[in-house]
């Protein structure tokens, strides 16, 4: 065992519905969230299993990216918002000897709301935890070749399973949305999006294929649109016979895509008259994983570590 590790960076979600509301306060800085909200976001949870699978799912691609890496690179995760914290796993890294930390959050896209956030968080870690832990940072991977692959293969894949014909299907790849604002602070968040989408699509030869956003938060202020099923119910209207989202912005099963996605658009879908299919998540592809592996390799590069 080496002293280099990698730390997976991701958002969290509760383990449990007991677990929802303690993990909605942290998501909130904090602040109490009202009963209802509460109630609403555990019934999706309840809806998708009772509990976020998010942790699970990105153990199993630190376990793939660690036999990836080989020779003898340790790999974690560490979460936002929910258990294991970020500055813990840097801790529990720091016990076990780890000297050197390529740190690389499961957001291709970057925003200084999700990506800045994760490197704040890494330093933001008490030196009594982190120890003498030198940290490389990944920020934003949206056009590695290896992610537009797996985004392809996925998409390709799930296109075969809706069985209609590309020129009949409307591709809608989505992101998480973000606050508005972040515009007139020159976030790339919204072009690095556009871009990659527009590499696969290019890849996959689409006909018709949309940029869409979804799972906006619960605040009075504008968040980026469109929104994914104002995009649907416009392509319905229009003509559209089938819908295939692509959710490029994610790379794991979680509420988002388990329950915004597969349950709430699907059943728009239907309500529509359309067809609809969802790609499959990247979760630990061996395209995505041996992508993952080159950031990592290439981060430790650049901090002169041999």
């Amino acid at each position: 065992m080496t002293d280099r590790a990698v730390l997976l960076l991701a958002y969290g979600g509760p383990d449990s519905l007991d677990d929802v509301a303690p993990y909605l306060q942290d998501v909130r800085g904090g602040r109490p969230t009202p009963p209802a909200v509460v109630e609403e976001v555990r019934a999706r949870y309840a809806a998708i299993g009772g509990k976020s699978p998010l942790l699970e799912k990105t153990r199993e691609q630190a376990s793939a990216l660690a036999q990836a890496l080989k020779d003898g690179w340790q790999a974690d995760v560490g979460m936002r918002h929910w258990k294991p914290f970020i500055k813990d796993s840097l801790g529990v890294l720091a016990a076990r000897g780890v000297k050197r930390v390529v740190a690389l959050p499961m957001a291709p896209h970057y925003s200084d709301m999700s990506v800045g956030a994760y490197r704040r968080a890494c330093e933001a870690a008490p030196a009594a935890q982190r120890g003498e832990v030198q940290l490389a940072f990944v920020e934003g991977w949206s056009t590695h070749p290896g992610f537009l692959r797996a985004v392809e293969s996925n998409a390709t894949a799930a296109l075969k399973r809706l069985g209609a014909a590309p020129e009949d299907v409307l591709v809608l790849f989505t992101a998480h949305s973000l606050p508005e604002k972040i515009l007139g602070a020159g976030d790339p968040y919204p072009e690095q999006l556009r871009t990659s989408a527009a590499a696969v699509a290019e890849r996959m030869c689409l006909p018709s294929w949309r940029v869409a956003y979804q799972s906006a938060g619960r605040t009075s202020e504008k968040w980026l649109g469109p929104e994914a099923g104002a995009v649907m119910a416009e392509a319905a209207g229009s003509g559209v016979r089938n819908v295939l989202i692509v959710p490029i912005g994610f790379v794991c099963d979680h509420v988002e895509v388990l329950y915004d996605v597969d349950v709430e658009y699907r059943k728009q879908a239907g309500q529509l008259g359309i067809g609809f299919a969802r790609s499959d998540s990247l979760n630990a592809s061996p395209i995505l994983v041996e992508a993952l592996a080159d950031l990592v390799r290439t981060a430790a590069r650049g901090a002169g570590w041999s």
